[in-house]
């Protein structure tokens, strides 16, 4: 009996280890998920405005494109796809 309990404890502390670092069947961390964005800085770009509505980038980088071997920086979404609309007549106006 003296060896029973012990042995009943620490197999119930095991699992609950175990469950608490694999989480449910099948399940993958959100991490692994979804591939890591690099982080630009604006030193990064060749843009220091969005060139799409004109908005400085140090107010902060939402998404990025590579155009011709270059990298503009954006401060959303919705500029990005302006850009990408026409990036000729964009870059007219850098």
């Amino acid at each position: 009996m003296k060896i029973l309990i012990p042995t009943c404890l620490s197999i119930l502390f095991l699992s609950c280890q175990n469950q608490q670092s694999s989480g449910p069947a099948g399940a993958t961390p959100a991490a692994a998920q979804q591939p890591a964005k690099p982080k630009y800085t604006i030193n990064m770009l060749d843009n220091k405005n969005d060139l799409s509505c004109g908005m400085p980038l140090t107010a902060g980088i939402e998404d990025t494109v590579h155009y011709k071997g270059k990298v503009y920086g954006f401060c959303s979404k919705d500029c990005k796809d302006d850009f990408q609309k026409d990036p000729e007549g964009h870059l007219a106006y850098k």
